[in-house]
């Protein structure tokens, strides 16, 4: 069966990036706000830059709650995209998906580390999942962000940046990655893979 995957087109995102990563792996990727496209989809990716209360008002307007919470096909939320699949964010205040239980917080900034967490970050792996096959816990991956998810039981790999967070995350046909994949080299590029691989 020929694989559809698709973008959610909502405001804030860095779309162009992701399709452009998508394209190198070897797909084809639309952009689409369209509920029919959305929900015949084989992969859905939640991408995102900017803040929580924002994205979440845009994913309102377009009446996109339920398709996203409801999706059966394997769906990808990238950095702001994954916190978004949680209850809900300190940042705005906002009100997320609550696909999965838990509430991001904002780093606390030193002169060692400052906000955000900008650049190159190791990811350690302590649980197996499809999406991280054939990847060892001593790869680096890009990161830029201001909040973060703590450690739960869906985490899958852990970044340490003054705190330890939740780098990715599965349950179910979920997936969430704080970094970037699309930025994170051949690193990304196998994560991609590995997630346009589930059926």
């Amino acid at each position: 069966m020929k694989k559809n995957p698709i973008i959610i087109a909502y405001a804030g995102a860095n779309l162009s990036s992701l399709q452009f990563a998508l394209k190198r792996v070897g797909y084809d990727v639309s952009i689409t706000s369209s509920h029919n496209k959305i929900r015949n989809a084989s992969h859905i990716f939640l991408p995102g830059v900017g803040a929580a209360a924002s994205a979440m008002g845009k994913i309102k307007d377009n009446f996109l709650i339920d398709t996203l919470v409801n999706a059966k096909q394997p769906t990808l939320g990238i950095c702001l995209g994954m916190q978004l699949l949680f209850t809900s964010s300190d940042e705005g205040s906002a009100e997320c998906l609550d696909i999965i239980n838990g509430n991001a917080q904002i780093f606390e900034a030193n002169k060692n580390m400052p906000v955000p967490h900008m650049g190159w970050n190791k990811i350690k792996c302590i649980s197996e999942s499809r999406i991280t096959k054939n990847i060892n816990d001593k790869e680096f991956a890009y990161f830029v962000h201001s909040y973060s998810l703590p450690e739960c039981q869906y985490t899958i790999a852990t970044t340490d940046y003054g705190k330890t967070f939740s780098s990715i995350v599965e349950k179910d046909n979920f997936f969430g990655t704080q970094f970037h994949p699309e930025r994170s080299s051949d690193f990304g590029e196998m994560i991609l893979k590995n997630f346009l691989d589930i059926d």
